[in-house]
């Protein structure tokens, strides 16, 4: 089964770059024949182990969004598990049994369940007793079999993950230094628990099998290594682990420990488990841990070190963070030397001073970060000028703890980062002004607002004699500069840096205001906070920077260089304004589902994933079917149109044949 499930990958992958070479890069791969033959292969497998893996070519998964995350009490409560820093105590553990350890994945649990072979509900640990569903997102998980051989109930338990190279991958394409995520597991679980799973499939997130909670009428032999194969037989990816006894504990341990610096996947530790299961259920539980596993977490390399100075780092929303210089010392095989101190509140509590002796370790093996002061000596002195523009700072609150902040909007700091945000390619897309580059066309005075960037011609001379220009580069930078002229209303909110107002608001904003630049830069904060998705602070920070004389003067020197086209989008009539669809079932006219989304979005209607009492129809080729959304709508009296009475609709008004129940 194993050999069969590894030829279904290697041919789904095979498939897919054939696939995207064809009719992404007009190139191909093979001949139709190999094509349809290895489509035929991947397909008799599927047949013949009864599993389907994710992202098959031979099936299509539509993406659909959702309008909140539904609720759900777990059948039995998720307990976290006891601790330990000491592989003594591992081995204590371990007694006279044979144990599994694994590694303690550091992402989102997910529980999985599966009726009659065919995913039917994912929903996410929560709080240990009640999680969210999240059946829609699981459904795009890069790795999770859609269909599997087994019949019956069953479910399991794992962690849904995205590695580090993809973390990286992401992360490079966001020009904006300040709008990188952070880590991998904060970006993971709010991949995860996104409305809209085609967001979750973009991010690529991957799910480890750790724990079978139930498949009745199946015998493992009462081992849990058993229960693992078994769950690798029906597709599943299972967390990686390494069997042993109190013995082999600590060469086991030393193991992962040698791994975990080349591991892509996020792990805080490991986890033992005994492989006796009625063993393990015999031991019963604690009011807060059951006894049959334990986690293991890496007691820390700390090292001593003095700390030499705080380099105040500022951003470009303003904020001036801390970092820790001090002595370089070796942590888990590299040389560190600074970290990051987040904020002053934690500064405060850490009663930092220069010339302190510290303890410093890796988080997780991986992030910088001080343990203690041994000093405490609390002589530090807050800067009273920002270390970029040399203007006032100011103390502010952030989310319940203090922070330094330059209010000054000219600082360079800001202007720096800004202009990064603003050249960057979701925003005006112009290539060849990397922030290296920036710094230097800003230090030498060639730019102070966004509008000058379209007058660097007269500085040509100049900027040729810079370190890394010549001739080429500039002319190539130029015609870049001309290519963004012609751009779009998104693009252009985007670029202008305002808090809280990314792509997807920025884009959300103009198809609220029908892409009408006087209406959007003269908007209330009542009628930005009345769209849908959008919050009050977002809203007054979005019309404050309209307010702002300075922003209002910058807007009209760009205004002048640019040439705002509307986007495709808003060329089509909008027809379905204010429309709430649902759609289910196969389409007949579109190519997927998707395709059937992005038409009623371009007409300015809306696709949500249940049938509510907000809902206006229901799109659904079968009228007469019985399935659960016909029934809710029939319930709600909402008109159930096919696809043909749909475009009726789209391309006519209200003029349909109304399919709701009689």
């Amino acid at each position: 089964m194993e050999q069969q499930i590894e030829r279904m990958k290697e041919l789904s992958r095979t498939l897919k770059e054939a696939s995207r070479a064809y009719y992404q890069e007009n190139k191909e791969l093979m001949s139709n024949y190999q094509y349809d033959s290895l489509y035929d292969e991947l397909e008799k497998l599927e047949k013949e182990t009864g599993i389907v893996l994710a992202g098959s070519p031979t099936r299509e998964v539509g993406y659909e969004a959702v309008e909140e995350l539904a609720k759900e009490r777990h059948a039995s409560p998720m307990l976290s598990l006891d601790k330990t820093k000491e592989v003594e105590t591992l081995e204590s553990f371990a007694g006279d049994q044979t144990v599994l350890v694994s590694w303690k994945l550091d992402g989102l649990t997910v529980v999985l369940t599966y009726e009659n072979g065919r995913l039917a509900k994912a929903v996410t640990r929560g709080n240990g007793e009640v999680g969210e569903v999240v059946t829609n997102n699981a459904r795009v998980f890069s790795n999770i079999p859609l269909q599997i051989s087994y019949r019956g109930t069953l479910t399991l338990r794992g962690e849904a993950v995205i590695t580090y190279s993809d973390f990286e991958k992401i992360n490079q394409e966001i020009g904006d230094v300040d709008a990188k995520y952070k880590n991998p597991r904060n970006l993971c679980s709010g991949s995860v628990r996104q409305l809209n799973n085609e967001i979750t499939a973009r991010r690529n997130v991957r799910f480890y099998a750790f724990a079978l909670v139930s498949a009745p009428d199946v015998s493992f032999d009462n081992s849990r290594e058993r229960q693992f194969q078994w769950l690798k037989e029906q597709g599943f990816e299972v967390v990686e682990y390494q069997k042993t006894d109190r013995v082999g504990m600590r060469k086991t341990v030393e193991w992962f420990a040698d791994q975990i610096l080349h591991y892509d996947v996020p792990s805080d530790g490991l986890v033992a488990t005994y492989d006796d299961i009625a063993y393990g259920q015999s031991l019963g539980r604690t009011a807060k841990f059951p006894r049959d596993s334990i986690a293991f977490k890496w007691k820390d390399e700390i090292r001593e070190t003095t700390l030499r100075e705080i380099e105040w780092s500022p951003s470009r929303t303003g904020l001036i963070n801390p970092v820790a210089i001090f002595d370089p010392v070796e942590l888990e095989g590299t040389t560190v030397s600074r970290a990051s101190v987040h904020n002053l509140s934690v500064m405060r509590s850490l009663g930092l001073g220069i010339g302190d002796r510290i303890t410093v370790y890796k988080a997780n093996m991986i992030i910088p970060q001080i343990a203690e002061n041994l000093t405490r000596s609390g002589n530090l002195e807050l800067p009273k000028v920002c270390p970029a523009c040399g203007g006032p700072v100011q103390i502010r609150s952030l989310n319940e703890a203090e922070t330094l902040y330059c209010p000054n909007e000219a600082c360079s700091a800001k202007r720096i980062k800004a202009f990064t945000l603003f050249v960057s390619r979701d925003a005006l897309n112009i290539e060849g002004l990397s922030q290296a580059t920036l710094e230097k066309l800003i230090g030498h005075g060639f730019l102070h607002s966004f509008a000058d960037i379209y007058h660097l011609e007269r500085f040509r001379e100049r900027i040729v004699k810079l370190e890394g220009f010549g001739e080429k580069s500039f002319d190539n930078l130029q015609e870049s500069i001309e290519a963004s002229r012609n751009t779009t209303l998104p693009r252009l909110l985007y670029a202008l840096g305002i808090p809280g107002i990314g792509t997807a608001n920025a884009r959300l904003i103009c198809r609220n205001f029908q892409y009408d630049w006087e209406k959007i830069r003269s908007c209330t904060v009542e009628e930005v906070a009345a769209i849908d998705g959008m919050g009050e602070i977002t809203a007054q920070a979005f019309c404050s920077y309209f307010e702002d004389a300075r922003n209002q003067e910058l807007l009209h020197a760009l205004e002048r260089e640019l040439t705002i086209r509307e986007p495709e989008e808003n060329q089509n009539p909008q027809s379905l304004q204010g429309k709430t669809f649902v759609i289910t079932g196969s389409v007949l006219q579109f190519p997927n589902r998707s395709a059937l989304k992005a038409y009623i979005e371009e007409r300015g209607g809306k696709v949500t994933g249940s049938v509510t009492g907000k809902t206006d129809y229901l799109i659904n080729n079968d009228t007469a079917s019985g399935s659960s959304k016909n029934r809710k709508a029939k319930e709600l009296k909402i008109p159930i149109l096919s696809e043909e009475d749909f475009l009726k609709l789209a391309e006519g008004g209200d003029k349909h044949a109304d399919q709701s129940a009689e």
